[in-house]
Formats: C-alpha cells, structure tokens, sequence
C-alpha cells in the first residue's frame, strides 16, 4: 500500500487543527480538524483557493443563516429553509465547494439555538484553524521541474523516433498500424505529463509563467495531427518516386526536432516540395489522382505539424 504526501501531510495537520482547537477551548474543536482534511489539495494555490472560499462561504451562510432563524426560530425546517437559500447562491457566486463544511458549522447555531456573537467568533476561528493549518501543510512541495524535463526529452526523443520510421516505413500499411500505436501510447503519456506540469505551475504563487503547460500542450496538437496523418499513410501506396520528397522531409524533421528548434526551415523545405508537386503533370489514371490527392492532404497535415511548433515558439 503506497502512501503520498497529501495524505501524510492531512495526517499531520489535521491533529494539530484539532489540538490547536482545543487549546483555545473552542466548542466542537474537531470541526477544524474536519475542515483541514477537506482543504488539503495537491497544490499550493489550490489549497489557497480553496481556503479563501471556504471563508467567504462561510460569511454568505452566516448572514444568511442569522435572517432565516432571527425571523424563523432555530427549528429543523428553518435549516431547510437556508439550504433553500444557500445553496443555489453558493453556486451563484462559485462558492459550491463550500457549502458543506459551512452548512456543518452553521448546525452549531442550530443545536445551540441562538447566534451569540461568540459563537460566531467560535465558528469562524474553527474554520481559520482549519483551512490554515491546511495552507501550512502544504508549504512544502517537492520541486517536480526536472522530472518535467525528463518527460519533455522522453516525448522528443519518441516523436523523432516515430518521425524516422515513417519515413522508412513509407508504403508499408502494416508497419503504419504499429506507429499508430505508439502514438496513441506517446498522447497518454503527454496527457500525463501536462497534468504533472500543471500541478508543478500552481505550486508556484506568484510565478505566471505556464510555459510546461503549454509546451506540452503543443505536443498533444502535433500527435493529434500526427495520428490523422498516419491514417493516410496506412491507406498510402504511391509510386515509389512519388513519396520520396516527403521521405526526405519525415527523415529531416525526425534530426532537427527539439524544444529550441522553431521549425522555420523545415517550413520552407515543406513550401518548395508542395510547389514542385504542383508542378508536375496530372496523373491519367483515377488511383493516380486519388494517390496524389492523398499526398497532397498528408503535406497539408505535415505543414499544420510544424506551424503547431511554430506558433508556440512565436509565442514564447
């Protein structure tokens, strides 16, 4: 049984919420603990989000609460009535995640029946308590960078390598079915990665830099444009002349593709290869034709590749 980090850090921080509650001789101190393990999340602004919301939710149900039971009385039903009210507005106002913890320690006013200002003063230091031990346990974040870096070399490397062998696997429809393999595995793999990296951006307060993110971003537009390609690949069959400029291209860009390269000369070589397609005579058959028409979509698909690149260095 394997234990994270998010869940030894609620183990630690949730007793100290509770000893902390105690020490202050607060009325149901363990709701504090109870707030702690339910604002702990995997990233520091999360956890910070999460935190101011669960204060501000909690300011919404008491004014709330204090209108229903000063008009109603403290009765079960009146309870409803404020859920009634509530709820729909925690929504309103993006306070949802809220709404459970400040609706336990609204039934406070509930069993006490009545709403001193202490009591308030009670509820609001168990929820300070709370979200704040929760904010200090998760201060500490291990610095996930160069496992980042790892996955951007191991997604590099397997494009290049996929790039190479549909070069020489060009007209071989066999062999294209276990590249889209290996594309769909590499896309779970980025889907991963960017997860990773996005959790690494928000550990970071006061950095806005999603760079990571994006970068892998960009990876899972060119697999999905790669994955179409191999579609067309797999129904391919031109005539061995015919593929060889875009053998050539598929086996350039398999050697410059890296994380600096903007891809503007492979653009250019793309450019000059469609131009000198167009050029030539149209075929006379009709799979001839649909050959080259083929041909030309895959070119089309290979220059959106590479402008995906492009664009995000641009953006840089």
């Amino acid at each position: 049984m394997k234990i994270g980090l998010r869940t030894i850090k609620t183990a630690v921080a949730a007793p100290i919420a509770l000893l902390l509650a105690s020490g202050l001789h607060l009325e149901s101190a363990a709701s504090a603990a109870i707030i702690t393990i339910l604002t702990v999340t995997n990233t520091k602004r999360s956890t910070a989000k999460t935190a101011l919301n669960r204060l501000f939710s909690l300011t919404l149900a008491t004014l709330i609460a204090a209108v229903c039971f000063s008009l109603l009385g403290f009765h079960p039903i009146v309870f409803g009535f404020y859920l009634l009210v509530f709820i729909p507005l925690s929504i309103r106002f993006d306070l949802a995640e809220g709404i459970a913890v400040s609706s336990v320690l609204i039934t406070h006013y509930l069993v006490a029946g009545e709403m001193p200002i202490s009591l308030i003063i009670n509820e609001y230091l168990l929820m300070i308590l709370g979200v704040g031990c929760a904010l200090v346990a998760n201060l500490y974040m291990p610095n996930t960078e160069k496992k980042i870096q790892e996955d951007q070399m191991v997604v590099e490397v397997s494009m290049k390598k996929m790039l190479g062998q549909m070069s020489a696997y060009l007209n071989q429809p066999a062999k294209e079915e276990e590249l889209r393999h290996e594309c769909l595995t590499l896309r779970d793999f980025v889907r991963e990665a960017q997860v990773r990296a996005q959790e690494f951006e928000e550990n970071r307060f006061f950095s806005g830099n999603s760079y990571y993110f994006e970068y892998f971003a960009m990876r899972r537009l060119q697999l999905r444009v790669l994955a179409d390609m191999l579609q067309i690949l797999n129904r391919l069959d031109a005539a061995p002349e015919d593929v060889q400029e875009l053998r050539e291209l598929f086996e350039f860009t398999s050697r410059t593709l890296a994380e600096e390269n903007d891809g503007s000369e492979i653009l250019t070589k793309i450019a000059e290869t469609d131009q000198r397609y167009q050029q030539k005579q149209l075929p006379e058959s009709r799979q001839a034709f649909e050959e080259r028409a083929m041909l030309f979509q895959l070119f089309q698909l290979f220059q959106d590749f590479i402008e995906i690149k492009a664009g995000f260095n641009r953006k840089k």
